[in-house]
Order: structure tokens, then C-alpha cells, then sequence
């Protein structure tokens, strides 16, 4: 997954031009060396923009951190547009997933509701493809109890919507995480001395790898 992460402080919602234009380029550059899925997610929400790459360069999905209802962050109150990034897709005629997370990490409710509530407009309401269970901020393990209660809600409605682990995940946790979710997004743990912002440590995705069960 590609994502701005150096563009800290983050924009709210709409990112300028150039990191558009950058994110861009190298999805096209991505593509042109590798053959497996990729996605896009356009920090803090800029879901249309990470759309439009997405369909732009052949990307598989995209993430958005705030789909439906609103949740307070270090970026003040942020608000989800289902109805705009479902209707884009739309119009884009774009095969791109949408995995949306609940319970974002680095922010708050502003009313505590059920996963259950939750997950449904996610999913049946906001036509989210996939939902992200995180930990509170970036790296952090998700909370078990709360994963299990995602993954319940999820097949009490039905809804068959893959639930994945956004954040946390070590060669460690895996067995355990993944014999709960269908799949996780991992970066720190893939990173030299397990720091986010450091390169891709080639040892360390082996032994994630390795620790996956087949």
C-alpha cells in the first residue's frame, strides 16, 4: 500500500495537487515493476484523490481511514463521504476496493456506538468493501476483545465483508491475529528496528512471512 506518511502534520481532507501528482507517479512507477495487488491511501482522508490514482494505475483498493460517520482527530473533526466516494467510483467504472476502518486509530468517538451498529453502515450503508480493526495509533496491537467483536458483528449481520487487522501485527501475534481476521496491513513490523519511518528490512518480512499460517 502506498501512503503519504512523511506528510506529517496531515491535511484533514483534500491534499494539494503534488502529492497527488506524486503518489501518482509512483503507483504508475509500482505497477511497472510489480505484479502483485497494491493500494493507495491519501493521509489523513483524501479518499477521492487515493480513488482516483487507484483507478488511475490499475490499483487493487484503497484505504480511508474515516468512511461513515465523523471521529475526532489530531486534525480536528473529521467527517466521512460515503456518498461522494461510492458515486465516484461509480462514475470512474474503477474495480477498486474500499476498506474503510472502524474505531480509527489517533482519535476518538464522539458517541460510543456498537461494532455491530458500526459495522453495518460501514458496510450495508456506506458500501465499503472491507473493514480495518487498528490498534490506537500507528504500530499499536489491536485489541483483541475488540477484533473478536468486529469479526462477530460481521457474521451476525451476514455481511460478507472481509475484517482486517490495520496496525500491530509482529511475527509474534500474527498466528493468533490471523486465526481471527482474514488478512492484515503491516508496515512497522516491517521496518528496520521497527520504526515506521526507516526503510523495508528484507529479514523482517521473512520471518512475518514465515509466521503466517498457510
Amino acid at each position: 500500500m502506498l501512503e503519504n506518511f512523511g506528510d506529517a502534520p496531515f491535511y484533514p481532507d483534500r491534499v494539494p495537487r503534488h502529492v497527488v501528482a506524486d503518489i501518482a507517479a509512483l503507483a504508475a512507477t509500482l505497477r511497472e515493476q510489480v505484479s502483485v495487488p497494491f493500494g493507495v491511501n491519501v493521509l489523513r482522508n483524501d479518499v477521492q484523490s487515493a480513488l482516483g490514482v487507484a483507478a488511475a494505475t490499475g490499483g487493487a483498493f484503497v484505504r480511508v481511514n474515516v468512511h461513515t460517520g465523523a471521529r475526532l482527530t489530531d486534525q480536528g473533526l473529521i467527517e466521512g463521504t460515503p456518498h461522494e466516494t461510492v458515486r465516484l467510483r461509480d462514475r470512474l467504472d474503477a474495480d477498486v476496493a474500499i476498506l474503510a476502518d472502524i474505531d480509527v486509530k489517533h482519535s476518538a468517538p464522539l458517541a460510543e456506538r456498537s461494532p455491530e451498529a458500526v459495522v453495518g453502515e460501514l458496510v450495508e450503508r456506506g458500501g465499503a468493501d472491507a473493514v480495518v480493526v487498528s490498534g490506537a495509533g500507528t504500530g499499536k496491537a489491536v485489541d483483541t476483545a475488540a477484533l473478536e467483536r468486529v469479526v462477530e458483528s460481521r457474521d451476525s449481520l451476514g455481511l460478507d465483508a472481509p475484517v482486517l487487522i490495520g496496525s500491530g501485527v509482529t511475527p509474534e501475534t500474527a498466528p493468533g491475529l490471523l486465526s481471527l481476521a482474514d488478512g492484515a496491513i503491516v508496515g512497522t513490523a516491517l521496518k528496520r528496528g521497527d520504526e515506521t519511518t526507516n526503510p523495508v528490512d528484507e529479514a523482517a518480512v521473512e520471518r512475518l512471512i514465515e509466521s503466517v499460517p498457510r
